[in-house]
């Protein structure tokens, strides 16, 4: 699913309450910068009943340069994990 596709779904889906699509768009990436924020500030974001999304680290090492083959290094990195919540994973 697009992010276009997600605004249209959610626009049919409240259109009884005359929100526009601007509207649910603006309220959407409301959202996501706000979950970005808390996950960047506390390395945590939980929606009940969705799931948690949590800040893991990598840590530095070595790989292969797939074209040469030489031997780089990898720095350590940060990256979000997903876990869905039991009530999601039942639905699937």
């Amino acid at each position: 699913m697009t992010k276009s596709e997600l605004i249209e779904e959610i626009s049919k889906s409240v259109s009884h309450d005359g929100l526009s699509k601007k509207t649910v768009e603006t309220i959407i990436s409301g959202t996501f910068t706000v979950i970005g924020k808390t996950i960047k500030k506390s390395g945590r974001f939980s929606y009940p009943g969705f799931g948690t999304f949590t800040v893991t680290k990598r840590a530095a090492r070595k790989g292969r340069n797939p074209q040469t083959g030489e031997a780089i290094k990898i720095k350590a990195s940060k990256s979000v994990k997903f876990k869905p919540a039991p009530a999601l994973k039942d639905k699937l």
